[in-house]
């Protein structure tokens, strides 16, 4: 490994690849300011999955975003040719990059893409690595993850960045709004009826694996004691939850308010007005700490590098021997580390977080 500061300093146009999904992209943000933070003349372009694309157009400090489906990630499906391949790393290459950043969590391999940067000709080129990458990487942070501790995701790639030289003095997550977001969060928020001078909590049920997901009849039991406390509790889903949401509202026994499918930045806007989220280890999480709002976040054991970054709230789960499993599916078939955590509990984190923020006065 040799350092190359200099050789950094002087880079002006960047690319950071995170081929991942929105949550993992959204960690990536601070690392990503980083590689602007003292050189307002450099330009970076971001090269992301078609999942993570949405995500990437709310991140500061991101001048472009690049979209590829790349082969050697697990949500790409097959294609009978590499002529895609082919073409979209003679468009790389067009570009003329003089840096590139690959971001990765420990359990990924960054040589795919640092041979596509290197075939590209880009000439400085940066990852962690478990294995010597020899010319595929000009710079290269050796992987000792996970056998001498583990980092939190956005420390991970903040660290990386930091071995070349780029540091952030705030290291918060951000993402971009506009006040068109924050007003169409606004018209959506008086549709459903809430009122925003009252108590009220956003509650996001849903998680893409099945591992990550807290009970929906547990959820319902917790927004009915909210409710009972007089807050307002507000259900969220995407569009394809409605069945979900559904499921929760008729768990709680209450004609509770519900509001799918908004935009991305539309939801961002939303949570950001609102005083508390509940949910699970999900993108809605990272999202919430990205615009300061405190979480209540139902954290299945599966993984300890997720947690929402640097924002108010509580981890809720219970200690199991088959702790950080990194599986989608429960192995074990239990899922204790949730279903040991009673909706009682789920109430009581939410009401210490409202009182906190003053918007409830009463006793839990």
């Amino acid at each position: 490994m040799r350092p190359a500061e200099t050789g950094w300093a002087a880079a002006r146009h960047v690319l950071a690849v995170r081929l991942d999904a929105m949550g993992d992209l959204l960690m990536t943000g601070p690392a990503l300011r980083a590689l602007r933070e003292g050189h307002p003349e450099r330009r970076v372009t971001l090269l992301t999955s078609p999942a993570g694309a949405h995500a990437a157009r709310l991140l500061p400090g991101v001048d472009e975003v690049m979209v590829y489906e790349a082969p050697w990630m697990k949500a790409t499906a097959p294609r009978a040719s590499a002529a895609p391949d082919r073409a979209f790393l003679e468009a790389l290459r067009a570009r003329r990059f003089d840096a590139a950043v690959i971001f990765t969590v420990y359990s990924q391999n960054p040589l795919p893409a640092a041979l596509t940067c290197y075939l590209a000709d880009i000439p400085l080129r940066l990852a962690h690595c478990r294995e010597n990458p020899y010319q595929l990487l000009t710079d290269w942070v050796p992987e000792r993850e996970p056998e001498c501790g583990i980092r939190h995701e956005v420390r991970r790639q903040l660290d990386l960045v930091a071995s070349v030289g780029c540091t952030l003095a705030d290291e918060r997550m951000r993402l971009s709004l506009t006040c068109e977001d924050r007003e169409a969060a606004m018209r959506a928020l008086a549709r459903t009826g809430v009122d925003p001078e009252r108590p009220w909590a956003v509650l996001h049920p849903g998680a893409s694996a099945s591992s990550r997901r807290y009970a929906p009849e547990r959820f319902g039991e917790a927004a009915r004691m909210l409710a009972e406390r007089g807050v307002t509790v507000l259900l969220t889903g995407g569009a394809q939850e409605q069945a979900l949401v559904e499921q929760v509202r008729a768990c709680s026994g209450l004609n509770l308010p519900t509001l799918l499918g908004l935009g991305l930045s539309e939801f961002a806007a939303l949570l950001e007005q609102a005083p508390l989220l509940i949910a699970n280890n999900s993108g809605p999480a990272h999202i919430a700490a990205a615009v300061g709002t405190p979480v209540v976040v139902l954290y299945a054991l599966t993984n300890p590098q997720h947690t929402p970054w640097q924002v108010g709230g509580a981890v809720l789960n219970e200690a199991v021997s088959c702790a950080y499993c990194y599986k989608s599916v429960c192995p074990q078939g239990h899922h204790r580390c949730l279903e040991r955590v009673p909706a009682a509990r789920v109430a009581a984190a939410a009401l210490e977080v409202l009182r906190a923020r003053e918007t409830v006065c009463s006793t839990f």
